[in-house]
């Protein structure tokens, strides 16, 4: 199996009283998210790739073909060269980390895709300190490093995440967190990793598969995706938002602001930790950004960036409209009320400023150094 391998899948039928219809093409390496509410079938298309749930359907990953109904060619689950991480950590409390490690190791069966070794993957996670311990000596978020390095040591050609971070608090979150960003920048594999968190998904994936009720609704590169006005249901309101590239210019070490470039536009963000002329990531919550039709003065908001109104969307029978807001080299989105579009007349091609607190980029708003 060669390791950066495009995942063709399909699969359809019906769970217990749940169907199934999914067809989704990921790439050859990164994290692709497969995002949607709860119930929506995310772990059960995880599970039809691995091979744990038989669904009708095809999957080939690379030039091998796992799955195709067609011809009657069905992979057992330990002929799959995967790695799987659950929500639980589940590592052997009989066996120290680097037993649970080994024993990944021992077990696996593969060629090797990335040729990680021992090391490669302690230095990886960081655990190296962690080695001669048991698991209940572990926190939550060093167990889950730990089946990560396991998963690893198994040299998967496809690594499958089911909501790693779900049973974790918010600050084993973001322990973690780091962590899992260097996998997308170290390793020459394809992730699936499920999540109804928008927030991880913004600084993890570089590509989404979107699920409601058990259908795809849509698929892409992440940024433009989050752009749909059009997804509401299946990405839910509260986080809605997009992702755009901003370049640092300096810093203000005194004040802890971050000057940077949205597109030539000036932007405030708390103090992150990248040099002039990076590229970051910022992840923009459409409930976070507010329009004028007039440049505003006096005012606390450190962010006025000018734009024209792209597209608007009107919820019925809800005070609400979203609407995307072109910058000139990314969209903004914001989610208004319908009264604010009548009382400001907005239309398409209006234009406008969006408004955004500097405070609102914290570490979750902050998607990363771009990659």
């Amino acid at each position: 199996m060669t390791p950066g391998a495009t995942i063709d899948a399909a699969f359809a039928g019906r769970l217990g009283g749940f169907d199934l219809d999914v067809a989704f093409t990921a790439p050859a390496t990164g994290i692709t998210a497969v995002f949607g509410q709860s119930g929506c079938g995310k772990t059960s298309v995880l599970r039809c790739v691995a091979g744990l749930t038989r669904l009708p359907g095809r999957l080939r990953v690379g030039g091998n073909v796992w799955q195709d109904d067609y011809s009657g060619m069905f992979l057992k689950p330990y002929r799959r060269p995967v790695g799987y991480v659950f929500q639980e950590a589940s590592l052997f409390p009989h066996l120290s980390v680097r037993g649970n490690l080994t024993y990944g190791a021992r077990r696996t069966t593969n060629g090797g895709a990335n040729g990680l070794v021992f090391d490669d993957v302690v230095e990886l996670l960081g655990i190296g300190p962690l080695l001669d311990r048991a698991p209940d000596a572990l926190s939550g978020g060093e167990r889950q490093r730990v089946a990560i390095g396991r998963a690893l040591l198994a040299r998967p050609s496809l690594l499958l995440m089911d909501e790693p971070l779900a049973a974790l608090d918010r600050f084993a979150k973001e322990e973690i967190l780091p962590y899992l960003e260097a996998l997308q920048d170290t390793l020459a594999l394809p992730v699936l990793y499920v999540s109804h968190d928008m927030s991880e998904v913004a600084r993890l994936a570089s590509h989404m598969i979107v699920l409601n009720k058990g259908r795809k609704v849509a698929e892409g590169e992440v940024g433009g995706v989050l752009e749909r006005l059009d997804l509401h249901p299946a990405t839910g309101r509260f986080e809605a938002g997009v992702i755009v590239s901003a370049r640092v210019v300096n810093h203000d070490d005194d004040l802890k602001i971050t000057h940077a470039s949205l597109y030539g536009q000036p932007i405030d963000i708390p103090l992150v930790d990248a040099g002039p002329d990076h590229e970051i990531r910022l992840r923009i919550r459409a409930r976070d950004v507010s329009l004028a039709t007039e440049r505003p003065k006096g005012i606390s908001i450190r962010n006025v960036i000018a734009g024209t109104v792209a597209e608007i969307n009107e919820e019925k029978n809800t005070a609400y409209a979203e609407t995307l807001v072109d910058i000139g080299g990314a969209r903004i989105r914001a989610r208004i009320t319908r009264a604010s579009v009548r009382d400001l007349s907005l239309t398409p091609g209006s234009r406008v400023y969006a408004l955004i607190k500097a405070i609102t980029f914290d570490r979750r708003a902050y998607a990363g150094e771009l990659r």
